[in-house]
């Protein structure tokens, strides 16, 4: 993994940082595992804009990504590791023993040509899955399920990984990136190894451009807004606009947006720093 930097022969290309793509080993996406995306260019199905700062952008394919995991015990090879632009990692191609291919995302260390296996009776290697009971204390995961067969949901963004820290009874101890400590049951699954193009982070587009091609549209503050467009607008002249908070008026920073009741609760054991 590395990142390209440019000589600032445009205006452009002066503060532009983008990975140098070295892992793509193919461009274009394999046709049974696609389908078409719809853009809603933040319009509901009244037409009515309900998020702003939406629209335009390249045209895209959604890729089918295998988050189960769930053909245990059949053996799969690596064939090509590719680019989807809908996530931020990079996503592998497997062609399993039985000829069925899948999406999967791509963890740190996987190399064209290499087997991977989920199940029980799999090794606790990069790019296996297993449940959290089969993987030894200590190692680095990622793709982990909250509710066993529902399907990775924590842990899927470019760079990032968890820990198992320990064993308590039915559950395990998972340190997510967040730093927040949890238990999840031992049944759930988990990818070992940690997600992939971890240069994602030192990216820098370089130009307004680049973020109209992704469908981003520029983005107003609060405070250059008139009172009745923002709780942060109005004032004589550069006002600081007040408390930070949203356009509904909730307060930005500080303020705590999760349930004190919620059910999950009682499964974190420490919460994280932010």
């Amino acid at each position: 993994m590395a990142v390209r930097k440019f000589k600032p022969t445009t205006p452009g290309q002066r503060h532009k940082i983008i990975g140098t793509f070295e892992e793509i080993t193919a461009s274009v996406p394999e046709k049974s595992l696609v389908c078409g995306k719809c853009s809603t260019g933040g319009r509901n199905n009244t037409g009515k804009m309900t998020m702003r700062y939406i629209g335009g952008g390249h045209k895209q394919k959604f890729r089918f990504i295998d988050f189960r995991r769930e053909k245990d015990g059949v053996p799969a090879v690596v064939k090509t590791i590719k680019y989807d632009p809908n996530r931020s990692a990079r996503i592998a191609l497997l062609f399993y023993a039985d000829g069925e291919k899948r999406y999967i995302i791509a963890p740190n260390g996987l190399k064209v040509g290499a087997t991977v296996m989920s199940g029980a009776e799999a090794a606790p290697e990069i790019g296996n899955a297993l449940p959290l009971q089969n993987i030894p204390v200590g190692t680095v995961i990622h793709n982990i399920e909250l509710r066993p067969g529902q399907g990775a949901l924590l842990v899927r963004s470019a760079g990032n990984f968890a820990q198992l820290t320990s064993r308590e009874g039915r559950y395990c101890v998972i340190k997510l990136p967040s730093g927040e400590t949890r238990q999840i049951l031992s049944a759930c699954k988990a990818t070992v190894g940690s997600v992939g193009n971890s240069d994602h982070a030192l990216e820098s587009s370089g130009k307004a451009g680049r973020s109209r091609w992704l469908g981003r549209r520029p983005h107003n503050r609060g405070v250059v807004m008139n009172p009745h467009d923002h709780p942060m607008g109005g004032g004589e002249g550069r006002q600081s606009g007040g408390h930070p908070r949203s356009r509904k008026g909730l307060y930005a920073k500080g303020l705590k947006t999760r349930a004190p009741k919620k059910q999950s609760n009682k499964y974190i054991i420490e919460r994280c720093n932010k």
